[in-house]
């Protein structure tokens, strides 16, 4: 049953105290006479749209020892995201319509955030034939993103054809931008560090020639491109160029990437080990700054679970991958707030507003509008808190763990009721 909610002296992105009301559901401009509501004091809390992340892998079918659809709900809601994004490297890899839609039925059923699944470019991730890109976005899951992530659409002419197909249905095609022949066994961030620890590395110029010939392709096509995890200066230049020519391009950060050096690596700590890799802090610092300048469009998290066995061994062996949906809003709080880089307005755009826009997903990122499904966010950006190992994720492979953060989720309204309450879950089965 629906419940009606008066949320009491909330802050908006601009700073004013507001009371917003939910009905059914909806935001409402005022409580209707006659009508019950549960009145909520949100007192130093700041109200956001509901976060919506663009790179997600929820792991199931097939690899639920890392990961499931409901537990991935789950680590999401207490992240303060309303959808999510699931990727295709699944197996059955999601290149089917049956796939997608079984993909989003899991999430219908756990009821937590709204689970969109992306489907593949090419038939089982292989590169080689593009996958049922038309019967995926007819499908039940309308599917409008897809991607080989995980693995790069490295033969032009087939990047060309996705780009050229997905422009019937205003479709996206995400690429991760890494040219295979040379990155053959990368470990690491090429450069003096990898010299000298001995690890194969993993040049920019890898992630940067396929941006740019994807940029080209994008612009020659007339269709739309985003780029996943972009992780280079020499990336950001190329977008912000590309978006100066009028070329149809988005990008994402990952919370890693914003944050983290190769210097991590020193210590072979394979929790570190993530691909694209983590670079050197002159890259940190031109990603900080496309992002707030609006080159860089979305925060996503790449969230990328992992079993403890896969991750408990030497660096060369263990998977590339981290955990990241429940420590994203704080470390975006840390980027753009409290360095007094950015503002909250900005905050809610990189986290929720563009994502939304990028996928067509109409009932999320819109902020405190009558009428729209309430898909809300709540924030106490004066909560210190140290993350811990033991999440709502299945997986532990977690880089921030013992790291202290200012800023912390409160409370997370999905489809106008609470799936994350006072920081505990709330079931689907408790509503």
């Amino acid at each position: 049953m629906p419940r009606n909610y008066i949320l009491q002296s909330a802050t908006d992105v601009f700073g004013k105290s507001v009371d917003v009301v939910i009905e059914d559901g909806a935001i409402v401009e005022k409580p209707a006479l006659g009508v019950e509501h549960e009145k909520i004091d949100c007192s130093g809390l700041t109200v956001l749209p509901g976060f919506v992340d663009l790179h997600t892998h929820l792991r199931e079918p097939g690899f639920e020892q890392s990961e499931t659809v409901a537990s991935g709900s789950r680590a999401a809601a207490a992240g303060g995201f309303t959808a999510i994004h699931a990727m295709a490297n699944t197996f059955p890899v999601a290149d089917t319509a049956g796939v997608v839609e079984q993909v989003a039925r899991l999430g219908e059923d756990a009821g937590l955030v709204h689970v969109q699944p992306i489907g593949a470019v090419t038939v089982g991730l292989k590169g080689e034939q593009l996958a049922e890109l038309g019967a995926m976005a007819q499908s039940k899951a309308r599917v409008r993103i897809f991607s080989d992530d995980g693995n790069c659409v490295h033969d032009p002419a087939l990047m060309r054809r996705a780009l050229e197909y997905v422009k019937a249905f205003d479709g996206v095609v995400a690429q991760h931008a890494q040219e295979p022949r040379l990155t053959v066994n990368a470990q690491m961030n090429e450069g003096a560090l990898s010299a000298k620890l001995g690890l194969a590395g993993w040049p920019g110029v890898a992630e940067e020639a396929i941006i740019a010939r994807d940029l080209m392709l994008t612009e020659l096509t007339s269709s739309r491109l985003h780029v996943c995890h972009v992780s280079t200066a020499g990336s950001v230049e190329l977008i912000r160029q590309a978006k100066l020519r009028g070329i149809r391009v988005s990008a994402e950060v990952t919370p890693h990437h914003l944050l983290l050096t190769e210097d991590l690596a020193s210590g072979y700590d394979p929790i570190y080990k993530v691909n694209p890799p983590l670079r050197k802090q002159s890259d940190v610092d031109a990603l900080r700054a496309g992002l707030v300048d609006g080159t860089i469009d979305v925060i996503a998290t790449d969230h990328a679970p992992h079993p403890k066995e896969s991750k408990d061994t030497d660096w060369a062996s263990a998977a590339f991958g981290m955990v990241g949906l429940e420590s994203a809003y704080s470390i975006a709080q840390q980027v753009l707030i409290d360095s007094g880089e950015s503002s909250f307005e900005r905050l809610a755009e990189v986290l929720s507003t563009n994502a939304s826009a990028i996928s067509g997903l109409t009932d999320q990122g819109t902020y405190l509008s009558v009428g729209k499904v309430a898909n809300l966010t709540l924030v106490d950006p004066e909560f210190k808190t140290q993350v811990e190992s033991k999440t709502q994720s299945m997986s532990e492979n977690n880089p921030y763990v013992g790291r202290s953060f200012t800023g912390g989720v409160v409370h997370t309204i999905y489809d106008g009721q609470f799936s994350y309450r006072n920081r505990q879950i709330v079931e689907r089965s408790a509503l």
